[in-house]
């Protein structure tokens, strides 16, 4: 018997019979594989619920603590139901006002936002350009640097005296205390910024021929931007809790007198109220300054 030479598995598979070629058929061809859906990625819900639980946690504890500190005092300290049903009470009208002693919690908040602007504004613009200078010039930097060591570290309710001598006003004082106290941070943020700009920058500047504005528009101020609005959050918040204190001494329309004036009538569920506005104001201004801080923040891509 002589078996047939076969060049190619082809050749072999159209030698054989029908019946041969049906069963020799591949699987794959006589029954084509249905295709398969994707398997669905389930969620990680494990980032969501370590954003989400801790901070829950965090406020239930403080409630506990809080209702078990209400149960115990002998004082009637409010709980926290209580302070909640004050609270639905004082925010259904915010903007009342029935004299300058008596306005609603809104006006009281606008008021001293108003000292904080004001007194704020203007050590930015005093602070911010004298930074540069301190930074850019060691002459300037040898003979101030002992003075802000001085300065800095008084407390800021030290400096309200010398505001009501030499203003003669209440609110004038508030606002020089404001100014006296936000003013650190941004000074020495900004020449901190101002120092630290690679000497390659300087150099080239020089042998440019760079005048001293083209300088501080086109090295400087981009480079010092990060230091500089670290300074004005560090400031701002300084000059919210600064305006608070400030307000109790001063008394008028602001936050710190309510808080005054509502211990003056024993109302402790409206300080708790004053307590929970103040953290919530001084939060979003620190939210808004750090969304600021990061837009204008420009780190080194690695190559």
């Amino acid at each position: 018997m002589v078996s047939a030479v076969f060049h190619s598995p082809l050749e072999a598979h159209a030698a054989l019979p029908p019946a041969a070629k049906a069963v020799a058929r591949p699987a794959a061809a006589a029954a084509p594989v249905a295709l398969q859906p994707m398997p669905r990625v389930p969620r990680d819900f494990r980032a969501v619920w370590l954003r989400v639980l801790p901070p829950a946690l965090g406020f239930a504890l403080l409630v506990l603590v809080w209702e078990l500190v209400a149960l115990k005092s002998t004082t009637g300290f409010p709980s926290p139901l209580a302070t909640w049903q004050q609270a639905l009470t004082v925010f259904s009208d915010p903007f009342y006002s029935k004299g300058p002693n008596d306005q609603g919690v809104g006006w009281n908040v606008l008021s001293s936002l108003q000292r904080v602007a004001l007194g704020f504004g203007l050590a930015a613009a005093v602070g911010i350009p004298a930074g540069f200078a301190i930074g850019r010039f060691e002459f300037l930097s040898r003979m101030f640097n002992p003075l802000i060591s001085l300065l800095r570290p008084v407390s800021p309710l030290a400096w309200l005296p010398i505001g009501l001598l030499v203003f003669k006003g209440a609110n004038p004082a508030a606002i020089w205390t404001i100014f006296i106290c936000s003013i650190w941070p941004m000074i020495i943020n900004t020449a901190v910024g101002v120092q630290r700009v690679p000497s390659d920058y300087m150099n080239v500047a020089r042998v440019l021929n760079l005048s001293e504005w083209k300088i501080f528009t086109r090295i400087l101020f981009p480079a010092v931007l990060p230091y500089m609005l670290t300074g004005v959050r560090l400031a701002v918040g300084t000059a919210w809790l600064v305006i608070v204190a400030a307000e109790m001494l001063t008394g008028g329309v602001g936050i710190g007198f309510w808080v005054w004036d509502e211990w003056n009538n024993l109302n402790v569920a409206n300080i708790i109220i004053a307590i929970f506005v103040i953290g919530i104001v001084g939060l979003v201004l620190e939210f808004a300054l750090v969304k600021i801080a990061t837009a204008f923040t420009f780190e080194e891509v690695k190559q």
